[in-house]
């Protein structure tokens, strides 16, 4: 996937498009050569995308909430060495002991960590070293894959996947947190000079769904993580979902009558969000000379398109919006069934969706055993649930199931919405 081309993947069918070039878990025979593909893949996407970077550019923390460029290469190297090479390749040798310490995120049973605020303090090791450190990851992960029988390769390879769809979260991860660091920078710092964000597709009108029980979360074969499972019923209330998405144009009219300046029309937490960091316009946004807005982008800064999704929105400001139009929010539910059941316009590729579903567990879910328990279940609290997938998204990863999900306040990704309408 080029630096500059939009990932407009629409997952075919009830568990999405086959993802990166690896067979699926339950294939036989197993395809080792296939698997050592898949990850060089992967691993290569995230070189890619830091690349453009200069080692001072890899090094910024710009917030609490962001990581380091050379943070998320080293930290997404450490999860491979850490859960895959460690416990399955007998006689492997760690790269550095210390850097443990450094690279571990938030894996509490994994051990102590750098403090995420302070991972930007970390100059050494530096990016060259970190560039090392893969490449002795890489050998060990290749040799691993190749000397292992199937027994073996029954064991690793769960382990493997999602250390794999990991990387690819990192990468999403890596484009948002340099947009904002370069967005502080007062000369105009441009990752892409070339990168253009996608035109929508959508027809106008919406989706109906009817009133139902309908089963949503994952089933059948592919890759998922823990917490789109149990597959359950959901009721689903009629309701109609917007084909388009909210663009800039209509999020102007919304600030042009004081959607901003009217606590009617906001959540309490919101209305305290939007006052104490002073929210005129979504993230990014700057009034021009001109009286015009202009948005930070990949590309540099550039006029905000009046018919482009907006984008860098909070939870707050889309919950605002939708009281101020009028409509509501989609649950996850019922975003799902209207994806998977009916196809819903520029669900993927542009910016994730907002929804009004509290990020919490399915009925009967549980985590997964050990460290790797901690990846999803421990943050289902005060956050909420975005679907679809961004313009930042990797190539293959977007999935109809899938569960995005940040605190409502956050508006450094790619967050956007579309409205719907609960028909009485």
């Amino acid at each position: 996937m080029a630096a500059t081309a939009a990932t407009r993947a629409v997952p075919a069918g009830e568990s999405g498009a086959a993802p990166f070039p690896a067979p699926h878990l339950s294939a036989r025979p197993i395809d080792p050569a296939a698997w050592a593909a898949a990850y060089r893949h992967v691993r290569a996407e995230t070189e890619r995308r830091a690349a453009p970077l200069s080692p001072e550019d890899q090094q910024i923390q710009s917030m609490a909430d962001a990581s380091p460029t050379k943070w998320h290469r080293a930290h997404t190297t450490w999860f491979f060495e850490q859960f895959l090479l460690r416990e399955h390749l007998p006689g492997y040798r760690i790269h550095d002991e210390r850097w443990h310490y450094l690279f571990n995120s938030y894996y509490v049973a994994a051990g102590p960590r750098q403090p995420r605020i302070s991972r930007g303090l970390i100059t050494r090791p530096n990016a060259e070293e970190v560039a090392a450190y893969r490449r002795h990851v890489d050998r060990a992960v290749e040799a691993l894959l190749e000397g292992a029988g199937p027994a073996a390769l029954e064991a690793v390879l769960p382990i493997l996947e999602i250390g794999l769809y990991h990387e690819q979260q990192h990468q999403e991860l890596l484009l948002t947190d340099i947009l904002h660091a370069f967005a502080q920078n007062p000369l105009g710092a441009v990752y892409d000079p070339a990168w253009r964000f996608p035109r929508p597709t959508a027809r106008g009108g919406a989706v109906d769904l009817p009133r139902s029980i309908a089963e949503v979360g994952h089933a059948g074969p592919g890759f998922s993580f823990d917490n789109e499972h149990p597959r359950h019923e959901s009721l689903i209330l009629p309701c109609a979902l917007d084909r388009a998405l909210v663009t800039n144009g209509q999020w102007q009219a919304f600030m042009r009558d004081g959607g901003y300046a009217r606590p009617d029309l906001w959540l309490s937490d919101g209305w305290i969000a939007a006052q104490g960091e002073g929210w005129e316009a979504p993230g990014y946004w700057r009034r021009e000379e001109d009286g015009g807005w202009s948005v930070m982008t990949l590309g540099g800064r550039r006029p905000a398109e009046p018919d482009l999704p907006v984008t860098h929105i909070s939870y707050y400001e889309a919950d605002a919006y939708a009281r101020w139009a009028g409509r509501d929010l989609p649950t996850e539910a019922e975003w799902e069934v209207a994806a998977r059941d009916h196809g819903l316009d520029d669900a993927f590729g542009l910016v994730w969706q907002w929804t009004r579903s509290a990020y919490t567990a399915y009925p009967g879910y549980r985590p997964l055993p050990g460290a790797l328990g901690e990846y999803n279940g421990k943050f289902m609290a005060n956050q909420f649930v975005l679907r679809g997938s961004s313009v930042a998204t990797p190539e293959g990863h977007a999935r109809i199931p899938y569960r995005n999900f940040f605190y409502p306040h956050q508006r450094w990704q790619f967050t956007g919405l579309r409205l719907a309408q609960t028909r009485g």
